[in-house]
């Protein structure tokens, strides 16, 4: 099956979304009608796409990943792959490292149904396994599509319509190893200290539930204030490993998965912080929509191209220190103290 990577305009002011990327298209509804009833039994149909969608997409993104990082793939020594949009057995690591040609001695990790938390929760997997196996090198692949829970239009889901807007497809990878080699490699951030947290009696809250018609998702519309809440407590883990208090949010830099406008919005507001410290989230936002555990992949490319443009604006040492944060089902919080060694 050929699949066609179609681009969606969208100018709505609810999202903030103007483009995203998605793998369904005119062929993929030809060839599966049944997908444009409502109420007609479609995992099996829905599985065989995305779990050939999602292992073509991180295949391409990988292989960019290493054709930047230079290096032979034969020193690539573990794979962390990470998913919300594919199931099968295997899992999609094998796929993924035959498609690459990893050698079989390559150990893998494999990260399903982690939602949108699971881009940093792959980096944070990545980063233990770094640690702890000297002259290791790390490929972290994500990969999603939105079609495991596509919805055809119905009048009785009105607000479908801003979930159509706002998620999209894509893939995203990122190399990581301890000890780099300067001559041949080029580190963008070093990864410091990472936590995880879930809030306790918030499952409901982000729910998604397998069922025959795909992956039904519920987003509940206290999201974004149980996580503005909370976001002040668990920054100030990561934030006091480096002595700083919660009048310094805007001495460090921000790389934060978008869920959504509104969660920008209210972390904006409760940390005070500039306007200009979440552009590399909002731009994602703008570019790609929600796509789920690669968009911190996204935001991070973006960070680097803000951080040359302000280099020489900014004061030395701010913005040198940042988090890297993703917020996911449980509901669960991911955070990496991180510095970003481009600036």
């Amino acid at each position: 099956m050929v699949l066609v990577i179609l681009i969606w305009q969208f100018t709505g002011k609810t999202t903030t979304v103007k483009t995203r990327y998605v793998v369904m298209s005119d062929e993929i509804l030809e060839k599966y009608p049944e997908l444009t009833t409502e109420g007609t039994p479609t995992i099996k149909q829905r599985l065989h796409i995305c779990n050939e969608a999602v292992t073509q997409m991180a295949i391409e993104a990988s292989g960019a990943c290493i054709k930047n990082w230079g290096r032979p793939i034969s020193d690539i020594t573990h794979l962390v792959y990470v998913s919300s949009s594919e199931a099968r057995l295997p899992g999609g690591d094998i796929y993924l490292a035959k498609g690459l040609g990893l050698r079989p001695e390559t150990q893998r990790v494999l990260l399903y149904f982690s939602g949108c938390s699971g881009g940093v929760a792959g980096l944070r997997v990545a980063k233990d396994i770094a640690e702890n196996n000297p002259g290791s090198r790390v490929l972290l692949a994500t990969s999603e599509t939105t079609i495991i829970g596509y919805k055809p239009p119905s009048a009785h889901r009105p607000y479908d319509l801003v979930g159509v807007a706002l998620f999209g497809d894509g893939a995203g990878a990122m190399l990581i190893g301890s000890d780099p080699d300067l001559i041949s490699e080029k580190p963008l951030f070093e990864l410091h200290t990472a936590i995880q947290e879930f809030l306790p009696d918030t499952e409901k809250t982000i729910d998604g539930r397998v069922t025959e018609e795909g992956i039904s998702f519920k987003l509940g519309r206290e999201l974004p204030q149980i996580i503005e809440d909370h976001i002040e407590g668990f920054c100030g883990r990561l934030m006091g490993v480096l002595g700083y208090d919660n009048k310094e949010y805007n001495k460090m830099f921000w790389a934060v998965h978008p869920g959504g406008p509104a969660i920008l919005n209210r972390l904006e507001k409760r940390l005070d912080l500039f306007p200009e410290k979440l552009n590399a989230s909002r731009r994602a936002l703008t570019d790609y929509g929600n796509a789920s555990s690669n968009t911190i992949v996204y935001v991070l490319e973006y960070m680097i191209e803000e951080s040359k443009k302000i280099k020489k604006e900014q004061q030395e040492g701010d913005g040198e220190w940042g988090l890297i944060l993703a917020f996911g089902p449980g509901i669960t919080f991911e955070g990496i103290l991180a510095r970003n060694l481009a600036v």
